[in-house]
């Protein structure tokens, strides 16, 4: 009896988190959808442009608020979403697996990232919005503004990463602190778009729903393939 009762209820807590991100896909494809009706019937126009004016000096629109530092922390910063650091990270956390022989896992980990890259060329080819103009740029920027493509990719990368990893992994602490960093690392590079004038706000909110949504959509994946025996089961070696 005590053996069923454990058998039922870690099948109730894997369907509940399988539910979870079902729902997490289907809620930000949604989402998605609304905003960019929303952007594009310039509904949103009002909020971004405040947004944008609130993190410039009154006086002087082409000096953050806040010391001298936080432009040079925020170009630096901004990086972390670039395509030459998601790339390098992809390659470091695939290179953990295959030296952990998980070697089915980081093969879907090398194709749920590259896959998630085409993602994000083709939304940014669909949509066209000029970048916005009411304060300086910091940095360089050249392609469309709608979605951005640094909040885009970095939630595409870190978080599938993450969820990824996480579902390799059997510790809690480790998968939440996973989940955790990764979500920060997504936050903190869209932040950085806005404060460097190259985005408007619901440009990186676009990015970052399109990524959860792709996050999402890779654990349940990764969960099916590891019920069908295609990718390795979660380790055990850190567990209690």
């Amino acid at each position: 009896m005590a053996n069923f009762i454990g058998r039922l209820v870690k099948s109730h807590r894997r369907d509940s988190r399988l539910l979870i991100a079902f729902l997490i896909c289907a809620a930000a494809l949604f989402g998605m959808a609304k905003l960019a009706s929303e952007v594009f019937e310039g509904d949103t126009f009002a909020i971004d442009m405040a947004i944008m004016r609130a993190v410039r000096t009154a006086g002087d629109a082409s000096e953050l608020v806040g010391p001298s530092w936080i432009k040079l922390a925020l170009i630096d910063l901004t990086a972390l979403g670039g395509a030459p650091v998601l790339t390098l990270v992809t390659v470091l956390a695939t290179g953990s697996l295959v030296a952990m022989r998980r070697y089915s896992t980081a093969g879907f980990v090398v194709l749920s990232v590259s896959c998630g890259a085409v993602l994000s060329f083709i939304i940014k080819g669909i949509f066209v919005r000029p970048r916005p103009e009411i304060v300086p740029h910091l940095v360089e920027a050249t392609s469309t503004s709608f979605p951005s493509g640094h909040a885009m990719n970095s939630a595409i990368v870190y978080l599938t990463l993450a969820v990824l990893l996480a579902r390799s992994e059997a510790n809690r602490q480790i998968q939440f602190y996973l989940i955790g960093a990764a979500i920060f690392l997504t936050l903190l590079v869209g932040t950085t778009r806005v404060f460097l004038g190259v985005h408007w706000p619901s440009d990186v909110l676009a990015g970052w729903v399109i990524g959860a949504a792709w996050a999402a959509l890779c654990s349940l994946a990764a969960k099916w393939l590891q019920d069908h025996q295609a990718i390795e089961q979660p380790s055990s070696l850190h567990s209690p």
